[in-house]
């Protein structure tokens, strides 16, 4: 078949009535291939409509912006500035969680560092949110990585930004990518994670390391059948990125990230992240994990590249990376930090779990953030 594969459309988007943002509200459809600029695009249609899950700061100027990674693919964003600075200043390209839109955790991240001197950037990544990238709802540790340089570049395009202060944050999924980044772009000048997963070690491994060899195998066997289901119907399947096995030794797949509503007696780790992207908290319409689910083949390109392989390259340049006590993926952050040379610094948030850190004031370690970064972005400011 030569015509091109089509993407999933939205799916889960009833009773949503009663959610602070809608679609209509937004101005723009969701999520689907015809609602998505296409790759190489001028800059997609973005609103003026505060469509945020949390609150609007008087303290910053904030605006909508686009730009083009080095693939053509043009990303949308939101900028955040300190309201009345002045001078060229220190900046901070943020995204993630995996899965997830700028809507919610990384602009919260963007504006709330932004309130605190920073000018921030938080971005859609390739083929997710209002970005552009064809066909949707696909992740990629190649391009997904070159989303953050990309977001340097316009960073310090900026006439108010330093280039010689520029840092990075990587929430949840997206600090394997942000640390992949750093390795290989000299520009971000120090770089934290949040939460961090490690997407294609859990994706290709599953979690705690807890496939066998047989079991890889088997994953690799599934999505390259599927690759084959695909050429043939013309569509790209919707899909889990992570696939569990059940007690039979099957492999569990679905057409959501999460479901519909939550199960009796449900993992605690399926409630936390149900308690955020499907609850008003943090329900974004053009969040995959809010309504969809990747493409179904999404997870064979990270059985083949491994993330933040190079970590001891971004020394001399610090890292700084934040788990919850009692979250599940706090191993990744332990065994990054390990793994990383040069200037480095565990934090471990008491109390806390994975999920808290995408929004809970109380609970993300601002105050320590800030001071990384100014630190360590700080500097005469350019002339």
């Amino acid at each position: 078949m030569n015509q091109p594969l089509e993407s999933p459309g939205a799916q889960g988007m009833d009773r949503r009535s009663a959610l602070k943002i809608t679609a209509a509200t937004l101005g723009v459809a969701s999520l689907g291939a015809q609602a998505a600029p296409r790759a190489g695009s001028t800059a997609p249609a973005l609103g003026s409509a505060w469509d945020k899950t949390f609150p609007r700061s008087d303290k910053v100027v904030h605006r909508k912006v686009s730009f083009r990674n080095r693939y053509g693919i043009t990303l949308a964003a939101d900028l955040y500035q300190p309201r009345g600075a002045s001078g060229r200043l220190a900046a901070l390209a943020i995204s993630g969680p995996f899965g997830a839109v700028k809507e919610q955790s990384s602009g919260l991240y963007a504006q709330t560092l932004a309130e605190r001197g920073f000018v921030t950037l938080a971005f859609d990544p390739s083929y997710t949110g209002e970005s552009g990238g064809l066909p949707r709802h696909v992740a990629s540790p190649d391009i997904n990585t070159e989303d953050f340089s990309a977001a340097v570049d316009f960073l310090g395009l900026q006439p108010n930004v330093d280039r010689q202060r520029i840092g990075a944050i990587g929430i949840c999924g997206f600090s394997g990518m942000v640390l992949t980044a750093a390795s290989a772009d000299p520009r971000i000048k120090a770089v934290a994670t949040t939460s961090m997963y490690d997407m294609s070690r859990s994706i290709s491994r599953g979690y705690q390391d807890g496939y066998t060899p047989a079991q890889r195998q088997q994953v690799l066997a599934y999505l390259g059948e599927q690759r084959w289901a695909d050429a043939e119907s013309g569509r790209y399947a919707p899909g889990l990125h992570e696939l569990p096995f059940d007690a039979q030794g099957r492999i569990v797949t679905g057409t959501r990230v999460l479901p519909e509503t939550l199960p009796a007696n449900p993992n605690p780790v399926l409630r936390a992240f149900f308690d955020y992207y499907r609850q008003p908290r943090g329900f974004h319409p053009r969040s995959i994990n809010s309504t969809s689910a990747w493409t179904a083949t999404t997870p064979m390109a990270f059985f083949a590249f491994p993330m933040h392989a190079h970590i001891g390259m971004i020394a001399p340049r610090p890292v700084l990376l934040v788990a919850g006590e009692n979250a599940h993926s706090r191993y990744y952050s332990e065994d990054a930090y390990q793994a990383a040379s040069g200037p480095k610094e565990l934090l471990i948030v008491p109390g806390a779990d994975h999920v808290d850190l995408y929004d809970r004031l109380d609970k993300i370690p601002f105050d320590r953030l800030t001071d990384f970064f100014r630190q360590h972005l700080a500097g005469q400011a350019a002339a």
